[in-house]
C-alpha cells in the first residue's frame, strides 16, 4: 500500500462525490419544480396552462428551484457542521460509550492496549475509544476528519467474541482507514448524502400532517389534495435519492474495504486474525448487523455491512469474496459457529521484562533500511512496527504509563516531557511551572521528568501518543493554557533544543485537529521560489544535524537535493540550534502549502539526507518524525527498520 496513491484516490473520489451531488441536486430541483407547478394545476388556476401561465407563475417556480436548492445544500452544510465536531461526537450519537483511559475491565483494556500498539506503530495519537454496548454482532468504524481528532468505535459483541488477533485485525482495518484519508470521505459523504435524502423525509412529514388534518376537513378540499400530492411528489423524489445516495456510498467503500483488509494484513503479517474476524461474523446468528444504531447513516463505515442490503447496495463486497481473498481455500459452506456464551478469554497481555529489552535494543539507533525507507513507511507501518508498539508499551514503566491515562496527570506529562536536561535551565523552568501551576503540581511535574530521563529517549514520542485522549478531556481553554506554557518553557533560556521544538511541534498539531476537526489547517501562502528555499533550508538543517564533518554534511545535502533536482546554491544550514530552529519553523510553516505528491518528492530528499551516512540516531529520527507530523504524513517509527537492518 502506498498513502500517497491512496491519499490521491481518496481527493479523486471526493471530486467525484461532488459532480454526483451536483447532478443528483439538480435532477432533485427539477423534480420539485415540476411537482410544484403540478400542484399549482391542482389548484385549479384559470388561466394554468395558457400561453401566460409561465409569467404567471414563472417567478415562482423560479423561487421554489433557488429555495429547494439552497435548502439541500444547507441541510448538507448543516449535517457536516454537526459532524465536525469530532470523530467521538459520531461515536456517541450511534450509542457508543467512551471507554476511559484507566478502564480496568479485561475485555476494554485489552481493546485499549491494541488500539495504543497500533496508533503508536501508525505515528499518530491515541484515538478516542468507544464501544456500542447495545450492539450484539460484530462491527467496528474510524470516525473523524484526520488522526488527531479520530475516534475508534467496536460493538460489545466485537470485544465478547473475537480473540486477540482477531481483534489486531479488526483494529488495523479501522486505523488503515484512518491513515489513507478514507474517515474525512466518509464524513463529507454522511453531510451529502444527507442533504440528499432530506427532502423524503419533509414528504413523509407532510404526509403524516394532510393524513391527520383529513379527519377535520372536508375530503373534497382541493388545498388537501394538493398538498397531498405534493407530499407524496416529495416522498418518491425522496426515494430516488436514496437510491442515488445508496448508489454513491456502494460504488465508493467497496473497493476501499479490499484495500483496507489487505493493509490489516500487511501491518499485523498474519491473515488468520482479520479472516477469522470475518469468518465469526458468517457463522455468527447477528452477523454484522446494527440492531439500536441507523446503518444507513453510516453503512459505508463499518467493518461489516451493518444491515441486510446486499447487491446493488451493498457497501461492502460479499463476505465470502473478502474471505476468500485472504483465505483462497475457504469453503463457503464452513462458517464457524459462533455460541455468544463461550466467549475467548481477555488473556494478558505479555512479559515486560521481555518488552524493555526488546525496547532497549532499538533505542540507541542503527543502520538506515535505504533511502526509500521514510517514503515507503508514511501511513503503512507494517509488522515489525506494530511488534516493536506492542513491546513499548509493555515496557513503559508504570509510573509514567499511569499517568498518561489520567485526566490530571496526562496534562503534567506533556509538560514534563519538555524539560531541560540541563539542571540549570530545570531550575528556570520549574520557577516558571511554580508561578503558573503552583507547588505541588510543579513537584508533580519534576518528578515525572525524572521518571522519563531514566526511561529513555525511544518513549518519548510514544509517551505523547498515548496521553493525547486523557489531556483531550480537558477543555479547550485549558489545552490553549497548556500549549502556551509548554511554549514559554521551550523558549525561556532563548535557545529551543531540537527535542524540545519536536515535542512542541507535535502536541501544537495534534491538539488543532482535536480542537478544530472540521476546520482547515492554516497553511502559509507561499510562491514556488519559497517553496524551494524552504526545501533547501530544511535539508541542509538535516544534514549539518546527522552528519559529522564539513565533507559529510555537503553530500548529505546534495544526496537530498539530488532528488528535488536542484543545487545548492541557495541552501545553508542554520549557523547554531537557535537559528535552526527558527529556520525549521518558517520551513515548515511554508511546505505547508505542499500538495500531496510535492510532499512525497520532499520526503524522499529527507529520507536521501538522511540515509547518506547509513546511520541513525534518536534526534534524527524526532526530527524527521516532526516534519512528518507537520506534513500531515503519518511516520511509523523508524528505529525499528533501522534496528532490524543491522
Amino acid at each position: 500500500m502506498n498513502f500517497f496513491d491512496a491519499q490521491d484516490r481518496a481527493r479523486r473520489a471526493t471530486r467525484w462525490l461532488v459532480v454526483v451531488y451536483v447532478v443528483s441536486t439538480a435532477l432533485i430541483v427539477l423534480g420539485v419544480t415540476l411537482l410544484v407547478a403540478f400542484a399549482l394545476a391542482g389548484l385549479g388556476a384559470s388561466d394554468y396552462g395558457n400561453a401566460d401561465a409561465l409569467a404567471l407563475h414563472g417567478p415562482l417556480l423560479a423561487a421554489t428551484a433557488i429555495g429547494t436548492a439552497l435548502f439541500i445544500v444547507g441541510a448538507s452544510l448543516y449535517k457536516t457542521a454537526a459532524l465536525s465536531s469530532g470523530g467521538g461526537k459520531v461515536a456517541a450519537s450511534m450509542g457508543g460509550k467512551l471507554v476511559p483511559a484507566d478502564v480496568s475491565d479485561p475485555t476494554r483494556r485489552r481493546l485499549r492496549n491494541v488500539v495504543e500498539e497500533m496508533a503508536i506503530a501508525s505515528g499518530v495519537p491515541v484515538p478516542e475509544i468507544y464501544v456500542l454496548e447495545a450492539e450484539a454482532g460484530i462491527n467496528a468504524f474510524a470516525a473523524g476528519f484526520a488522526p488527531g481528532d479520530a475516534a475508534i468505535a467496536v460493538t460489545r459483541g466485537t470485544l465478547e467474541l473475537l480473540d486477540r488477533d482477531e481483534l489486531q485485525g479488526v483494529i488495523a482495518h479501522e486505523f488503515s482507514h484512518i491513515l489513507n484519508g478514507d474517515m474525512r470521505l466518509n464524513i463529507r459523504m454522511m453531510g451529502v448524502l444527507f442533504g440528499i435524502m432530506v427532502l423524503g423525509l419533509i414528504g413523509r412529514l407532510i404526509l403524516r400532517g394532510t393524513y391527520h388534518g383529513a379527519a377535520v376537513s372536508s375530503r373534497r378540499d382541493k388545498n388537501g389534495a394538493a398538498v397531498l400530492v405534493l407530499g407524496l411528489g416529495l416522498t418518491l423524489l425522496g426515494g430516488i435519492g436514496v437510491f442515488f445516495a445508496r448508489l454513491i456510498k456502494a460504488s465508493v467503500s467497496r473497493q476501499r474495504e479490499f484495500l483496507a483488509d489487505a493493509s490489516a494484513v500487511q501491518f499485523t503479517r498474519q491473515t488468520g486474525g482479520i479472516a477469522g474476524a470475518l469468518k465469526k461474523i458468517g457463522g455468527y446468528t447477528e452477523h454484522s448487523y446494527l440492531t439500536t444504531a441507523d446503518p444507513e447513516e453510516i453503512s459505508h463505515m463499518l467493518f461489516g455491512t451493518g444491515s441486510k442490503l446486499s447487491g446493488l447496495f451493498a457497501t461492502h463486497p460479499p463476505l465470502v469474496e473478502r474471505i476468500r481473498a485472504l483465505d483462497p481455500s475457504f469453503d463457503a459452506g464452513r462458517f464457524p459457529h459462533v455460541d455468544p456464551r463461550s466467549r475467548p478469554p481477555a488473556a494478558p497481555d505479555g512479559d515486560a521484562a521481555g518488552a524493555a529489552a526488546f525496547a532497549a535494543a532499538v533505542a540507541s539507533g542503527g543502520r538506515m533500511a535505504g533511502a526509500d525507507h521514510i517514503v515507503d513507511s508514511v501511513g503503512n507501518p507494517a509488522e515489525h512496527h506494530v511488534e516493536y508498539a506492542e513491546g513499548l508499551r509493555r515496557a513503559m514503566p508504570q509510573r509514567l504509563y499511569d499517568a498518561a491515562h489520567s485526566p490530571d496527570l496526562a496534562f503534567l506529562l506533556a509538560i514534563a516531557l519538555v524539560l531541560d536536561p540541563d539542571p540549570q535551565q530545570r531550575e528556570r523552568q520549574a520557577a516558571l511551572i511554580d508561578e503558573r501551576l503552583g507547588a505541588e503540581r510543579r513537584r508533580t511535574v519534576e518528578a515525572l521528568a525524572a521518571d522519563v530521563r531514566t526511561t529513555g529517549p525511544a518513549f518519548r514520542l510514544p509517551l505523547l501518543e498515548v496521553l493525547f485522549p486523557a489531556l483531550k478531556l480537558r477543555p479547550a481553554a485549558q489545552l490553549a493554557f497548556l500549549l502556551d506554557l509548554v511554549r514559554r518553557l521551550v523558549e525561556l533560556d532563548g535557545r529551543i533544543s531540537l527535542y524540545e521544538y519536536c515535542v512542541y511541534r507535535i502536541l501544537q498539531s495534534s491538539l488543532d485537529q482535536s480542537v478544530n476537526p472540521g476546520g482547515r489547517r492554516r497553511r502559509a501562502r507561499a510562491t514556488r521560489a519559497q517553496r524551494r528555499q524552504a526545501s533547501h533550508a530544511l535539508l541542509a538543517l538535516i544534514a549539518a544535524r546527522g552528519s559529522g564533518d564539513a565533507a559529510a554534511r555537503e553530500r548529505a545535502l546534495r544526496a537530498g537535493l539530488a532528488v528535488l533536482g536542484n543545487d545548492t546554491a541557495d541552501a545553508a544550514p542554520g549557523a547554531d540550534t537557535g537559528s535552526a530552529v527558527a529556520t525549521l519553523d518558517r520551513s515548515l510553516d511554508i511546505l505547508q502549502s505542499l500538495d500531496i505528491r510535492e510532499r512525497q518528492t520532499l520526503l524522499r530528499a529527507v529520507s536521501a539526507t538522511v540515509a547518506a551516512d547509513q546511520r541513525l540516531d534518536i534526534e534524527e529520527a524526532e526530527l524527521v518524525r516532526v516534519i512528518c507530523a507537520t506534513l500531515d504524513c503519518p511516520l511509523p517509527p523508524m528505529l525499528v527498520a533501522a534496528a532490524t537492518a543491522e
